[in-house]
C-alpha cells in the first residue's frame, strides 16, 4: 500500500478547518458508478477481461469480476472525494472482506469454478476536483 499521506496532525487541522460536506445517497450512488467506470477503464488497460459487473444477490454486491490471465479476480472498488475519513481503501474493513468472500464462494459454487485460481483485488479511487488517483492492490485479502 502506498504511503503518500499527510501526517496525522495535518489531517486533523485540515479536517477541523474544512469539514467534509455531507452528500446525499443519490450522490454517493452516482460517485460509486463513476468510480466503477474509471475502474473498468483502468482494468481493461491492464488487460483484464471483464466477466461481470455489479453482480447482486440478497447478500450483497460484487463490483467487478474479471479474468487476469488464468486467475479469476473479484475486485472491490471504493471511491471517495476526499481523504477526510481515510483513503478509499481504508473503507474496506474486515466485515466487508468477509461478505465479499461469502459472495465469491457462492458465485464460484454456482458457476462450477471450484478448481479455479482466485484472488481479491481492491481498487481505491480518489477524485479531488479534476484529479483522479487510482490505487490498485492485487491480492489484497
Amino acid at each position: 500500500m502506498s504511503t503518500d499521506y499527510l501526517c496525522q496532525s495535518e489531517i486533523k487541522i485540515w479536517t477541523h478547518l474544512c469539514p467534509p460536506m455531507l452528500i446525499s445517497m443519490s450522490d454517493k450512488i452516482s460517485l460509486g458508478k463513476q468510480g466503477e467506470k474509471i475502474a473498468l477503464s483502468y482494468l481493461k488497460s491492464k488487460r483484464f477481461k471483464i466477466i461481470e459487473k455489479n453482480l447482486r444477490n440478497r447478500f450483497g454486491e460484487l463490483d467487478i469480476i474479471a479474468q487476469d490471465k488464468k486467475t479469476l479476480v473479484f475486485i472491490e472498488v471504493k471511491t471517495r472525494t476526499s481523504e477526510a475519513f481515510g483513503n478509499p481503501i481504508q473503507g474496506i474493513d474486515k466485515r466487508k472482506q468477509y461478505r465479499l468472500r461469502m459472495l465469491a464462494q457462492k458465485y464460484i459454487a454456482e458457476k462450477g469454478l471450484l478448481e479455479q485460481e482466485v484472488r481479491f483485488d481492491v481498487l481505491g479511487i480518489l477524485q479531488t476536483g479534476k484529479q483522479t488517483k487510482i490505487e490498485h492492490i492485487p491480492n489484497a485479502f
